[in-house]
């Protein structure tokens, strides 16, 4: 089973270095990586074209592509591959993280498989957290779910819908129609427990949110997306609301049962589970 992982960046080095640092401690070395610039200002071209990887390939471009150019970038890099993970670079990786997804996979006969994750402050060891968080929640999946954080692909699946819609710009609901998409074409997608990350939080959209060069792209980005499947308010507003019960379900479900869920986000000193 040959495997790449793509990783979008756009300034934030900080965080790369982290992301990468974790990917060589917990990925087997035949993996390929390829690392998409996006028009980076921080030195993040400097730092990539100082990694000594022969398994690295390095995509720079000259303005900010966003996710869904990126992304597509990397697939198209990534033609012998068989899986694709897409990952954030604002990540820390955790051992067995990539096992987990391909055992996951193949037990759920999964096309799109993303893991469990914890956000925020990283104020944990990820080692011992993981074996914890694995042993108890190995077995534990929300079926048709799937998040942008971290995402392994199978290559039919490409070939069947083709890649992300580069009318979404910057960043923001490419992932969710990219998996709306995947959905109807019948392929399978699940979030699982059996593979563990740990996620800062939006770091680089919270970064370009601040800035005044960049459009209000979320308000034109979720205007697209609504438009594309044609859904009027009411059909959001079900949407919505069906989407937060069965994820509360779920997530008090998991709590009961193995103290832990799929999503976990540390929020004012304290712990929060959904």
């Amino acid at each position: 089973m040959t495997i790449a992982i793509t990783i979008p960046l756009y300034n934030q080095l900080h965080y790369t270095k982290l992301c990468i640092e974790s990917i060589g401690k917990y990925a087997p070395r035949d993996v390929q990586l390829i690392f998409v610039d996006n028009a980076s200002t921080d030195g993040t071209g400097d730092f990539l074209s100082g990694l000594d990887n022969t398994c690295s390939s390095i995509i720079s471009n000259r303005e900010n592509l966003g996710c869904a150019g990126a992304w597509n970038q990397g697939i198209s890099a990534a033609s012998k591959a068989e899986w694709i993970i897409i990952l954030n670079n604002d990540v820390i990786v955790s051992p067995g993280w990539i096992a987990g997804l391909q055992q996951a996979a193949e037990r759920w006969s999964l096309d799109i498989v993303s893991p469990g994750i914890r956000e925020g402050a990283y104020n944990y060891d990820i080692e011992s957290y993981a074996r914890e968080y694995v042993t108890q929640m190995h077995a534990t999946i929300r079926r048709g779910a799937a998040h942008g954080i971290c995402f392994m692909v199978h290559r039919r699946v490409f070939d069947a819908i083709g890649g992300f819609d580069e009318n979404f710009r910057i960043g923001q609901f490419e992932d969710k129609d990219f998996f709306l998409r995947a959905s109807r074409a019948g392929f399978r997608l699940g979030t699982v427990g059996c593979s563990f990350l740990h996620h800062f939080g939006s770091v680089t959209q919270d970064a370009l949110r601040k800035t005044k060069v960049v459009k209000p792209y979320v308000i034109e980005n979720r205007a697209y997306y609504n438009k594309k499947w044609r859904l009027s308010w009411w059909q959001r507003a079900l949407s919505r609301n069906r989407t937060k019960l069965t994820n509360r379900l779920h997530s008090l479900g998991e709590r009961l049962l193995h103290r832990h869920t799929l999503m976990e986000k540390w929020i004012n000193g304290r712990l929060r589970y959904y």
